[in-house]
């Protein structure tokens, strides 16, 4: 192959069958990822490291395996820079939005503040608590296994295992802060009809003259897609506090939507 026009796909190609089997699958997934974002046909010589980093940059690191795939990634093209296919290493370029993650300190504990989540919600975040844990532990082991490789100048694997456990440290604090001051919206203590956070109801659109169901929620629980709303929404502002019969505005960047609170229900 031709160092200066080899493309971004025959690069790929070339790593891939260099791995054994049981490597292969999960990089090609990744490394394949990334040759399809900037095309086939691309030049490797000819990418640019402002585009890795803008590449990285645009990936979610809402995954907490995201590190890990960013660090599949980087092997590829360390290879690359090794083989002569590139001019500069762009492995060090491909560092997410602020480079190499930090373990977070944990958030200062907050005595004054509550934090209300429904029973449903204070169950999942409990749940989630208990996976990251899990992860926790997967996530020390592989930074074991990768530091039994006494090169750590380019050790792609011990790396990408750290800023993943740091991603979950972070997470873990987050949801233990949560929980540590959680106060569950039960229906025993609200005595008046007025909308709060854990209530669902029903609103008549006078617009459409359709009735569209919502269930407040803390901003930790909201999701619209499930009809979820927290009480920072436009919807959650405009009716919390109100009863049945009220009539509310939304304000949207379309103008103003007026609904009636129809029912209410604990």
């Amino acid at each position: 192959m031709d160092d200066q026009n080899i493309t971004l796909s025959e690069a790929a190609n070339h790593f891939l069958d260099g791995l054994a089997p049981e490597e292969r699958g999960a990089s090609q997934q990744e490394v394949s990822k990334f040759v399809r974002w900037f095309g086939v046909k691309r030049p490797l010589d000819k990418l640019t490291a402002a585009e890795v980093e803008s590449f990285a940059e645009r990936l979610s690191i809402s995954d907490t395996d995201y590190l890990r795939k960013l660090g599949l990634v980087r092997a590829f093209l360390v290879s690359a820079k090794k083989e002569g296919w590139s001019k500069i290493n762009l492995a060090v370029h491909l560092k997410g939005r602020k480079g190499k993650p930090k373990l977070r300190s944990a958030p200062k504990p907050s005595s004054s503040k509550s934090v209300p989540l429904t029973r449903e919600g204070h169950s999942e975040l409990k749940a989630e608590l208990t996976t990251l844990r899990s992860k926790r532990l997967e996530a020390i082991d592989e930074i074991r296994l990768a530091a039994a490789d006494k090169d750590f100048r380019e050790n792609v694997p011990l790396q990408a295992a750290r800023e993943q456990r740091g991603q979950l440290e972070g997470r873990i604090m987050e949801l233990e802060e949560a929980l540590k001051s959680a106060v569950i919206i039960d229906e025993k203590q609200v005595t008046t009809l007025k909308i709060n956070i854990g209530d669902s109801f029903i609103l008549y659109d006078f617009a459409s003259s359709e009735e569209v169901n919502y269930t407040l929620v803390s901003t930790r629980e909201a999701d619209p897609a499930k009809g979820k709303i927290s009480g920072a929404s436009p919807v959650g502002r405009a009716v919390i506090g109100r009863e049945p019969g009220e009539v509310v505005e939304v304000i949207v960047p379309a103008g103003k939507l007026r609904y009636q609170i129809k029912h209410v229900k604990r």
